[in-house]
């Protein structure tokens, strides 16, 4: 496997780790990068650009990563509070009056960043065309009954987090949170990331599909818990329900889902893009940063911990950001950040500097937590402690 890219002098593990990822664990097509205190570390990719062709990645291919976009638009909340423009703790109606319908007008903007709303599903799963138009979808959500009192519990809002984000956002700003990224973080940092594919960009972008994963050393396999299989077994339960609130399931690799602003699932982005927008949350990246002490502060404050209604694991969230632990675990209990299901990564880690991105183009069946990015977490780790 050539590998392609730079590290720094003392992270040559994340190097290893990388070639590693390609030779034992099977990544088809990849990129790693890594910011130590605002300066890139780490920069390397491989593989091919799609996950069924030949065309060798190149240094700006860039992949959708999926729930890591999650953590892009919990920061345009954020800044929009850091900003004095939206109030976490006021009730999500008082910006959006519609939404109060069906119990739930004491839900607050900060449930919606924890997955404290209540309602990861919908009562009639939206088409993967109704799924982007902005309008429908929210109107779609407002009138959900919750799963539960809002703020009373947490479940992960897999699909739905798009529509509450997105249209808080447009009834604040007046923008849709796609023009919003690209206006007032993508723009100034100069990042590959998209949310909403711009025609122009659709060349960089290759294909992505669901993999197996290589069998484990010795022909051990690794089987999820009873309740979780069942969980995503059962078609009326609230996982399958969280993870099909768009059905079909839309094909990822179709330029209208490309195209469409869904926050939750299809941002796009290179794995430089990626690490440098974490990056900006903790620190300046050419002179542009984002967040401020407080905000950094505010983000990874466990907000929600314990049983996750959707996930059926243990669980931690910040505002917008899984925290370290057991079901997806970072660099150090300080980080912060979102994966995506199958494969991406991006966090930030405050006491270490560190701010990562991993994306591939091959996805499996984890979750939270994908081999391939904890085995390079765990060589960053490794690089910053000897």
């Amino acid at each position: 496997m050539d590998v392609n890219g730079t590290v720094a002098e003392g992270f040559e593990p994340v190097r290893e780790a990388f070639v590693r990822n390609f030779e034992l664990l099977g990544d088809r097509g990849a990129a790693v990068a890594v910011y130590r205190d605002g300066r890139r570390v780490v920069d390397l990719w491989g593989g091919t650009r799609d996950v069924d062709g030949t065309e060798p990645w190149q240094h700006g291919t860039a992949q959708i990563v999926r729930s890591a976009t999650k953590g892009v638009a919990a920061a345009v909340l954020l800044l929009l509070a850091q900003r004095g423009e939206l109030d976490l703790d006021a009730p999500v109606g008082h910006y959006w009056p519609e939404y109060k319908a069906h119990g739930k007008e004491h839900t607050l903007v900060r449930h919606l960043l924890a997955h404290r709303a209540g309602v990861p599903v919908l009562d009639r799963p939206l088409t993967p065309a109704e799924a982007g138009d902005p309008d429908l979808a929210a109107a779609a959500v407002a009138r959900q009954a919750p799963a539960w009192e809002p703020g009373a519990e947490h479940g992960y809002h897999a699909q739905t987090y798009s529509w509450l984000t997105g249209e808080l956002v447009r009834r604040v700003t007046g923008r849709t949170i796609g023009a919003w990224i690209a206006d007032e973080i993508a723009g100034p940092l100069g990042l590959d990331l998209w949310v909403g594919l711009p025609d122009a960009e659709t060349g960089r972008v290759g294909r992505v599909a669901q993999v197996a994963a290589p069998p484990a050393p010795g022909g051990l396999r690794t089987r999820p818990k009873r309740a979780v299989s069942e969980a995503y077994a059962d078609p009326e339960s609230l996982t399958s329900r969280a993870f099909t609130a768009i059905t079909p399931l839309p094909d990822e690799n179709a330029p209208a889902y490309r195209a469409a602003v869904l926050p939750a699932s299809n941002g796009i982005a290179t794995a430089d893009g990626l690490a440098r927008f974490h990056a900006a949350l903790i620190g300046e990246v050419d002179g542009v940063g984002l967040f401020s002490p407080d905000t950094v502060s505010a983000a990874r404050t466990e907000q929600s911990a314990g049983p996750d209604r959707v996930l059926v694991v243990g669980t931690r969230f910040g505002l917008g950001y899984m925290l370290h632990g057991s079901a997806s675990p970072l660099l150090s209990p300080g980080s912060f950040g979102h994966p995506g299901r199958g494969g991406p990564l991006g966090f930030a880690d405050p006491e270490s500097g560190i701010a990562f991105g991993y994306v591939t183009n091959g996805f499996r069946k984890s979750v939270t937590a994908d081999a391939r990015a904890q085995a390079l977490v765990r060589a960053v780790r490794a690089s910053i402690d000897a």
